[in-house]
Parts: C-alpha cells; sequence; structure tokens
C-alpha cells in the first residue's frame, strides 16, 4: 500500500482513546485517523471488528492503538477474594482485555505495510505483570491482562515474519484520570489527565524501535516484568 500513513485509534469513547485521537488528528501528520468506538465498535462481537477493519482497507495504515478496556462497572467489580469469582464476571473481562484484542490483530494486521515500520499498541496495565504482583485480587482483571500481554508477546513473533519492521506491543499509560481508575485512587497527586497520558504514550510510541517489539512497557517508556 503506498500513500500517506493512516491511523487506527479503537476505544475512542473512554477519556484515554478520546485523547489519543484528538492528539494523533491535531498532529496531521496522518492522511486519515480512524476513530473507532462504542456503540458501533464493539470488542465482543468479531463482525464489528472485521466491519471495521474493511473500512480501513484501502489506506495504508502504519499506527494502530487499542485503548479499550474493562475493569468494573455498576454491577461488576474487581474480586478481592475467591468468594468474588463467577463465570460471568470472568468471561467479560477476557472478552473485553484479551480476547478483543486478538481478534484486532487477526483483521488489522493484513493491513500493515510489509516494507515499512508500523505499530500496533494495546494499552495494557502493571496489574497484569505476574512478576510485580505483590497484592494479589482483581483476579479478572490481571488475569485477563496477563493475557494479552501474552498475545501480544506471540503475534509479534509472527509479525516479525511477515512484516518484519512492524512493532507489537504492550503500554501501561499509568493512572489516569477516567471512570476506569476513578474509584481505585485516592492519590490525586500521581493521576495523570487523559491528554497527558495520551501525550506520553505517543512519545513512547513514536520512540519504540524494531528491536522492542514484543515488549511491555510504562508511560515513560521503561520495560515492565512480564
Amino acid at each position: 500500500m503506498i500513500g500517506k500513513p493512516s491511523a487506527v485509534v479503537i476505544g475512542t469513547t473512554g477519556g484515554i482513546g478520546k485523547a489519543l485521537c484528538e492528539q494523533i488528528t491535531a498532529q496531521n501528520t496522518f492522511e486519515k485517523v480512524f476513530c473507532f468506538g462504542r456503540p458501533e465498535f464493539e470488542l465482543r462481537d468479531e463482525a464489528s471488528i472485521a466491519a471495521a477493519a474493511e473500512e480501513v482497507a484501502d489506506f495504508n495504515v502504519t499506527l494502530v492503538i487499542n485503548a479499550a478496556g474493562f475493569l468494573h462497572n455498576p454491577m461488576q467489580m474487581p474480586e478481592k477474594n475467591f468468594r468474588d469469582l463467577n463465570v460471568e464476571s470472568l468471561s467479560h473481562c477476557f472478552a473485553i482485555n484479551a480476547i478483543g484484542p486478538a481478534l484486532i490483530f487477526k483483521h488489522f494486521t493484513p493491513f500493515l505495510p510489509r516494507d515499512s515500520r508500523s505499530v500496533v499498541a494495546h494499552l495494557s496495565a502493571r496489574v497484569g505483570s505476574i512478576g510485580d504482583n505483590n497484592l494479589g485480587g482483581w483476579y479478572g482483571y490481571r488475569a485477563s491482562k496477563a493475557a494479552l500481554n501474552q498475545i501480544i508477546k506471540t503475534a509479534s513473533i509472527e509479525l516479525k515474519r511477515t512484516h518484519p519492521k512492524a512493532i507489537s506491543v504492550a503500554l501501561h499509560p499509568g493512572t489516569v484520570e477516567t471512570k476506569l481508575s476513578e474509584p481505585f485512587s485516592s492519590n490525586k497527586t500521581n493521576r495523570k489527565s487523559p491528554e497527558e497520558a495520551a501525550k506520553n504514550l505517543l512519545a513512547v510510541i513514536d520512540s519504540l524501535s524494531t528491536d522492542q517489539t514484543g515488549g511491555f512497557f510504562d508511560w515513560s517508556g521503561s520495560s515492565i516484568p512480564w
């Protein structure tokens, strides 16, 4: 695919996704910025993901960012212990945080350029790190983000065979002032605005090299243990 690069941002109904879409558009470096969010785009619906991918098929997509994720809703909060575990909650976490992102790889990566740099970045979370887990709890969110990290790593290996200049990474944005983190952060001094988080993430993406594909990085570009 020739032509000016285009970008895709998924999860633009959330605070970080919306800020990413706005900042990438404002850069004016992409021919088109596709911004996908609910209700038209639904990570639990493969047909929805496939339809969105078809929209970008004729463009030179060099950047795909998935900022969608699930931690809680009014009916479902993160588990504190074994007693809180149930099939429906765990399935919902995995559907949005792991299965949906895997299907993004399936449907969007065929449109990446084979001979030039491209980036596929999914927002993960530090609590998805197995090596960094010292507190326990939050089973569904932790496990589904750990699964996402494995999917990203595995996809990076496959992509390297067909798209040697493609970069697949997991990114931790830090604690951001969004509805997702609102009930769980009492220390407001360490919280970032969605705009600041988006700026940090885009800086990390711009700095990535192909030898960092398959990595897990925080908002400052520091590596996070698996």
